[in-house]
């Protein structure tokens, strides 16, 4: 790290800290908030019943209401989907038993469509919660964090299996517990990847709330008050105009949380970047220089981080490295074996009642022409992937070590990234009916639309936080060409890109319910593949068939996993960080 005061989460003392008018301007922000905050978490709770109609208008006056709604909603999702990755990241690259359940996991989770988890939480959610939106809510948050929580999960788990060896050895020669491990090594060598993932993630939010606030399952149509259903009544009706409201609407949310949450987490986390000298150009925030300067929010500051070194102290180690007990303990063969007997049986379980169900419910045949659906999808998924890997790769090279650029396109990026694909459908309809196009080949694209970002954000992650003293070693060995990027850029950002690439191939496979089954007033465009069959499934309420298809996605999304991605993980483990 830069330098001892770098590690600190929070400041020790207060920083330039100037009269107290700093105080007094932030305290009318901080009431605002606290009562928008208030307004909206009260509407979120107001009476409801199945097969009530919210009232709801295209006016765009009321936007600025559902934008309130809809933001709540995403940071309730985004807190949920840290506390996750943390948790997961941990258990999943600290213990190998849980890894070889949790990562299989994570790749079943992040390849059940949104639509997917709708159709299953919502019933369940409701009847939680009976005679309130609430449940709804839920359920709608819910299905945003399931296109945020995975993405970082991915990322921290990445960066903490990828912590150099030099740091992971000081570790151990100061004796520092598994909870001090965290706090004082690998949550802040992990910040900046992490950083650019939570704004990932907050774009894959946007990316889906279509599909979290207009909900249609089982012929049943809930919109909730928000920018997602906002623009699926424009779609329904063809308001060009209303969509163009939509759009303007989104740029100034991401142009604000960028300022006042996510350009100030960056510059602060850029003290965590690992390098021994500084860099040329280091990320700033107009907000953190001016909360620097305010004595109330220092104090808070202040008070966190006593709270945060008490807790190091509770739990650090209760012996020194002299002890038997420091001694690293070797493996249970025994328990490992007995851990795999248990996952075989439950796999054998799993397929047991699998074939039971197919052979009952939608017969062999229906599974066959699932599979080569799939088929076809897995084909769009594998061309396109690699299509964003050309484009983005040595973009986001570019970007991640240009701070200044960063810092100018980081809003851009997130609202390109946050850009709902519902929102070409209108373009790509009357392109292909005015061209009369081929649907199987010209929706394709938009299953990219949303995910590509997942690439370049983890690019740009990887580029920034490469050492400067690498850089400056490229230069003096004179690297140019394709021989830097062979034997400096790539191998820097190879563990990034392949983090990059999973959650865009998963990201992927769930958009293209959204990309293969089109819908534009009263025009529909079909493409062959495994998402349109889960939409319409979807829309029928043919549960078996939506069971169907969602196990048929998640075999497919698994074994590009274990046959592609997963060994381009070992070998960025094995050879990249060695």
């Amino acid at each position: 790290m830069k330098n001892q005061a770098s590690r600190e989460f929070f400041p020790r003392q207060v920083v330039d800290a100037g009269p107290n008018r700093w105080d007094w301007a932030l305290l009318p922000l901080v009431l605002a908030a606290i009562v928008l905050l208030a307004y909206g978490a009260a509407q979120m709770a107001q009476p409801f019943h199945m097969g009530e109609t919210l009232p709801l208008s295209l006016d765009p006056w009321q936007l600025p209401y559902y934008l309130l709604r809809t933001t709540l909603r995403m940071f309730i999702a985004m807190g949920a989907s840290l506390v996750f990755a943390c948790v997961f990241a941990v258990l999943a690259a600290k213990y190998r038993l849980a890894e070889r359940v949790l990562i299989p996991l994570l790749d079943i989770l992040q390849s059940i469509p949104i639509l997917g988890f709708l159709s299953i939480t919502v019933t369940g959610f409701i009847a939680l919660f009976p005679g309130s939106l609430l449940g709804v809510e839920c359920a709608a948050i819910f299905a945003i964090f399931t296109s945020q929580a995975w993405n970082m999960a991915f990322s921290l788990y990445q960066s903490l299996r990828t912590v150099p060896a030099e740091l992971q050895e000081a570790a151990r020669v100061f004796q520092l517990s598994g909870w001090q491990r965290f706090w004082r090594l690998e949550l802040p060598f992990a910040m900046p990847g992490l950083l650019w993932n939570m704004m990932m993630s907050m774009s894959g939010g946007w990316f889906f709330v279509v599909a979290s606030e207009a909900i249609s399952v089982s012929h049943q149509d809930i919109k909730l008050p928000g920018v997602g259903s906002y623009i699926a009544m424009a779609i329904e009706a063809r308001d060009l105009s209303a969509i163009g409201w939509a759009i303007g609407c989104m740029l100034v949310a991401i142009l604000l949380y960028d300022q006042l949450l996510f350009r100030p987490l960056v510059a602060w986390a850029d003290k965590f970047r690992f390098e021994e000298s500084g860099a040329d150009a280091v990320p700033r925030s107009w907000l953190l220089d001016w909360l620097r300067r305010a004595r109330g929010v220092q104090g808070v500051a202040g008070w966190c981080q006593r709270q945060l070194a008490r807790t190091l102290t509770l739990f650090r180690r209760s012996h020194d490295g002299t002890s038997i007990r420091a001694r690293p303990q070797s493996r249970s063969a025994r328990a490992e074996r007995v851990w795999d007997a248990v996952l075989a049986a439950g796999v054998l379980f799993a397929i047991a009642r699998l074939v039971q169900f197919v052979h009952s419910e939608v017969g062999w045949h229906e599974v066959a022409h699932v599979f080569t659906l799939g088929g076809y999808t897995l084909l769009r998924v594998l061309v396109l992937i690699a299509l964003a890997a050309l484009v983005w790769v040595p973009l986001g090279v570019w970007i991640g070590m240009n701070p200044r650029w960063s810092g100018r396109l980081q809003a851009v990026a997130q609202f390109l990234a946050a850009f709902p694909a519902n929102l070409f459908f209108p373009v790509a309809v009357m392109l292909i009916v005015h061209w009369k196009l081929n649907p199987d080949v010209w929706l394709s694209p938009l299953m990219i639309l949303g995910t590509q970002w997942y690439i370049l954000f983890n690019v740009i992650a990887g580029a920034s936080s490469i050492p400067n003293e690498l850089r400056l070693a490229a230069q003096n060995l004179g690297l140019s060409g394709w021989l830097k990027w062979k034997r400096y850029l790539l191998p820097a950002v190879f563990p990034s890109f392949v983090t990059g690439a999973i959650t865009a191939s998963g990201g992927s496979w769930n958009a293209s319910i959204v990309a293969e089954y089109v819908t534009w007033g009263d025009t529909t465009l079909q493409a062959q593949g495994l998402g349109s069959y889960i939409a319409q499934m979807t829309a029928a309420g043919d549960f078996p068939r939506i069971a169907l298809g969602i196990g048929a996605m998640v075999v497919f999304v698994m074994g590009l996993n274990h046959f592609l991605w997963r060994r381009l993980y070992r070998l960025a483990e094995d050879r990249m960080h060695t």
